[in-house]
């Protein structure tokens, strides 16, 4: 089902740090407020015209039931990874819509909010397969780690002078598989909730057969993928800062307004975006704008509707 034309509509992706406000804070109770936090700004952007769907990561979250699992092996099965996955969709996404619906009461706001639990194709020849990268988990001494390794097949490695831990591949997004399903959904009028954790990875078969598998899909690139199959007008960034920097916390530090396509590959050439921070969300803007993209945004929750508006944020366009 095409989106309606005259529809303005936006991919914006939450950070699943965003959910941890500090170390005291971690609680399911807790998470529920901070996430309550980001859909109140998010609400404003609704109220103001946007179909919007969301996107978010699940970091902490998985952690969590990871944990959970490796403490309760003595009595219980554990849990697969891209279950984990689909799990963290099912309780982030029930978060998400609960807060938006008391959001949309409290605004007098005729919409309602759905969760997607979501599938997204990689391609089972991604080199990622062969090297895994991305740490999952606790940290564990050595002895545990190679125990793993040897018993459970897991790929271990040190972690930064902290702990071993299990590593997993990082393939690349190829296609949502749900995109039809999420792009009905916004066409009659639904607020969605889609691609958390970057979406919970599938290979196909030579029989076009379609199995789960354990790794992780950077959340911003599943995101990106998502912003461009939609053909949405907008793919914004929801993270820990108002705007995005050159030379981030230097003393000649510039934050950054408007940006255009061709700076934004320059001053990533350039190397000013941190490979564990910005860099990935800048590196899926570009995709986004360079599929077609009209616009994205970077900014905090608090700033999404100054954002909007041209007052805050760094847009980036083609």
């Amino acid at each position: 089902m095409a989106i309606d034309s005259e529809k303005r509509v936006a991919v914006v992706a939450v950070g699943g740090n965003s959910l941890i406000k500090d170390k005291d804070h971690k609680t399911i109770p807790d998470q529920y407020e901070a996430g309550a936090e980001s859909m109140t700004h998010i609400a404003g952007m609704i109220e103001k015209g946007w179909d919007v769907v969301i996107t978010h990561g699940n970091g902490p979250q998985v952690g969590f039931i990871l944990r959970r699992s490796e403490l309760s092996l003595d009595e219980l099965h554990p849990v697969p990874l891209d279950y984990c996955g689909a799990d963290t969709q099912g309780a982030i996404g029930y978060m998400f819509t609960m807060a938006l619906y008391n959001e949309f009461r409290k605004r007098g706001i005729t919409k309602e909010a759905a969760t997607v639990v979501t599938q997204v194709l990689v391609d089972s020849n991604d080199p990622a397969f062969q090297n895994p990268s991305k740490p999952i988990g606790s940290f564990m001494d050595k002895a545990t780690a190679l125990d793993h390794a040897e018993k459970d097949g897991w790929q271990v490695l040190e972690d930064a002078g902290r702990g071993w831990r299990r590593v997993v591949p990082s393939p690349i997004p190829s296609h949502i598989v749900q995109a039809n399903a999420i792009q009905s959904l916004i066409a009659n009028g639904f607020v969605v909730v889609a691609v958390g954790g970057g979406g919970i990875p599938v290979i196909e078969d030579k029989d076009g057969n379609m199995y789960g598998v354990e790794a992780v899909i950077d959340k911003d690139f599943a995101s990106s993928l998502l912003a461009s199959e939609l053909h949405a007008d907008l793919f914004l960034i929801s993270t820990a800062v108002e705007k995005v920097a050159l030379n981030f916390n230097r003393a000649d530090q510039q934050w950054l307004d408007h940006v255009t396509l061709k700076e934004a590959r320059r001053y990533m050439e350039e190397g000013h975006f941190a490979k564990g921070s910005m860099g990935p969300k800048v590196a899926a803007i570009l995709e986004y704008l360079e599929a077609g993209g009209k616009q994205a945004i970077v900014t905090n929750p608090e700033n999404i509707e100054r954002a909007l508006a041209g007052e805050t944020g760094t847009k980036f366009v083609p």
